[in-house]
C-alpha cells in the first residue's frame, strides 16, 4: 500500500509540470486525495463495509469533487488533473498509468445490475469533459479528445474525438503503452488532441461534396446515352462544386 501511495504522488510530476514539491502534491492536489482516500474506501468496499466505504466516497466528493464509487477498480499511477466534476461508476475498471482531467464521466446507460461502466486499459488518456459510457472497453494507450462522448469501443492506440465519438489520426501499434513513454513523445497533449489534427465535419462535408459530384458525372453520361438513343433529353443548367472543398482551418475559424 505504501509502494502505491508513492506512485500515486510521483506519477505527479511526470505529466503536470506545474508540480514543484511532494509537500505542494500531497497538500494541494485533489485528484491525489481523491485517489489516496479511494485506495481506501475501495479496501473497505471489498472487505464487506459497504456503508463506511460509501461515506468515506461521499466526504471525498464533498472535499474535493471528484467522485469514485468505492466499487470501482482502479490501477497503479492512475492521476486525475484538476479533478473538478469527475465522476466513475461502481463497476468501472481502470487500468495503470491512466489520466483524466475535470469534467470526465465514466458513466452507465442502463439501470440493471451487473458491468454497465467502461473499462480502461494502461496508458489511456482522457480529456476535459469527456463522457465514457456503458460497458465498453477503450484500449491500451488510447486517446479520448476533450468533449467526447464515446459510446462504442475503442481500439489500442487510436484517438477519438466528436459527439459520438470519431476515429480520428493512424493507430498506433497496439502493445501496452505506459504513461511515461507517452509523455516522452513530442507530440504528447494532455487533453488526447493535436492542434493540426483534421476535423471529422470536414472530413464528412467532403466526402460529400466528392460524392455529389461523381452523381453529377453519371447523371452527364445518361443524358449522353439518351441523345444518342433519340430520346430528347431537358438538360438543365448545374452550379459547379468548384472551390467548395472545405479546410480544417475553415470550419475552426468559423467556429471561433
Amino acid at each position: 500500500m505504501l509502494m502505491r501511495i508513492k506512485e500515486d504522488i510521483a506519477c505527479v510530476f511526470e505529466r503536470d509540470p506545474a508540480a514543484h514539491s511532494v509537500f505542494e502534491v500531497i497538500t494541494t492536489y485533489p485528484g491525489v486525495h481523491a485517489v489516496l482516500i479511494h485506495r481506501l474506501s475501495h479496501f473497505l468496499w471489498r472487505h464487506g463495509f459497504k456503508w463506511p466505504a460509501r461515506f468515506m466516497a461521499f466526504i471525498t466528493r464533498w472535499l474535493t469533487g471528484i467522485e469514485i464509487h468505492p466499487g470501482a477498480q482502479i490501477g497503479r499511477r492512475f492521476f486525475i488533473d484538476h479533478g473538478m466534476g469527475v465522476v466513475i461508476g461502481e463497476t468501472a475498471c481502470i487500468g495503470d498509468d491512466c489520466t483524466l482531467y475535470h469534467g470526465v464521466t465514466l458513466g452507465g446507460t442502463t439501470w440493471q445490475k451487473g458491468k454497465r461502466h467502461p473499462t480502461l486499459h494502461n496508458g489511456v488518456v482522457v480529456g476535459a469533459g469527456a463522457k465514457i459510457l456503458g460497458p465498453i472497453e477503450i484500449g491500451a494507450g488510447a486517446r479520448v479528445g476533450s468533449n467526447s462522448v464515446v459510446l462504442k469501443p475503442v481500439p489500442a492506440g487510436a484517438t477519438i474525438v466528436g459527439i459520438p465519438g470519431h476515429i480520428v489520426g493512424d493507430k498506433a501499434k497496439k502493445n501496452h503503452l505506459v504513461m511515461d513513454e507517452i509523455a516522452g513523445k513530442m507530440d504528447f497533449d494532455p487533453y488526447g488532441l493535436k492542434a493540426d489534427m483534421p476535423d471529422p465535419v470536414a472530413v464528412a462535408i467532403n466526402r460529400m461534396i466528392e460524392h455529389i459530384n461523381a452523381l453529377d458525372k453519371q447523371i452527364e453520361i445518361m443524358q449522353q446515352a439518351l441523345n444518342v438513343a433519340g430520346i430528347r433529353c431537358q438538360e438543365t443548367p448545374l452550379s459547379t462544386l468548384e472551390g467548395c472543398k472545405i479546410q480544417d482551418s475553415q470550419i475552426r475559424d468559423e467556429s471561433a
